[in-house]
């Protein structure tokens, strides 16, 4: 394809747009707070890819060792998210911007790609049946929840033995999350004013630092639930969803 992309850089961070959260207005703080959080990570070798239009279209991805999940690997790029959508669908742009990640980890001599998946496709997380086309292949399993890799030495990454736990000691509604996605904090709003109205305990966690993000006891890509002290989803909460698929 012959389009524009734009990598995300100090100099341009501030007047870029951030893709995702690009036409709805309640997500405009999350937005600001995603721009600080990625402000953070440039340095350390994080990418912010996107088609340079009024659109949902980039990937983004950072070194697996300074990547906030509880993956553990040693010299592989982890996709934290990779959107394709509405009218730019089918003209070539996924293929593109993973094309791109793929030959700028061989660039770094890095020992592969990885991204966290699922067994179904799932909200929020990257759709397996394209990744396979790419040579993306399953090194590991957490339930439902995939880690795939296309390594380029034959080496893997593996889930952290913390996100192994899948359960907590605290019964109350639990969501661990971070800034890495503007539409968090909009979402967490939204739960906890249902929280309050319906005088349903509510423990929020933030993860701020890569060392929490290691050990969370869950598969984690930057938000996750726990109820009655289990694991439940990956899948950001507004009020409707939480009443429908956790607190049921």
């Amino acid at each position: 394809m012959c389009d524009s992309y734009i990598n995300l850089e100090m100099n341009n961070i501030a007047k870029e747009h951030l893709c995702c959260a690009i036409s709805d207005k309640k997500h405009q703080h999350g937005v600001d707070e995603k721009r600080s959080w990625l402000a953070e990570r440039i340095f350390e070798g994080h990418v912010f890819r996107k088609l340079d239009a009024k659109g949902k279209v980039f990937i983004e991805y950072a070194p697996l060792e300074t990547a906030w999940v509880p993956v553990n690997g040693e010299n592989y790029l982890y996709i934290y998210c990779f959107w394709v959508s509405g009218r730019f669908k089918s003209k070539g742009h996924g293929k593109d911007l993973l094309e791109y990640c793929i030959e700028d980890g061989k660039r770094r001599r890095k020992s592969g790609i990885c991204v966290m998946s699922s067994k179904k496709k799932t909200p929020f997380l990257t759709d397996k049946k394209y990744m396979l086309k790419y040579g993306f292949e399953v090194v590991d399993t957490i339930d439902d929840y995939e880690l795939l890799a296309l390594s380029f030495d034959g080496t893997k990454p593996i889930f952290m033995d913390s996100a192994r736990k899948q359960e907590i000691d605290t019964k109350e509604l639990t969501i661990y999350y971070s800034k890495q996605c503007p539409y968090i904090p909009n979402c967490i709003e939204q739960v906890k004013k249902f929280c309050q109205t319906n005088n349903t305990p509510l423990n929020l966690i933030e993860v701020n630092t890569l060392k929490k993000a290691k050990s969370v006891p869950c598969v984690f890509n930057n938000y996750a639930v726990f109820y009655e002290g289990r694991f439940k989803m990956v899948h950001l909460l507004n009020e409707g969803y939480l009443k429908k698929k956790v607190l049921v």
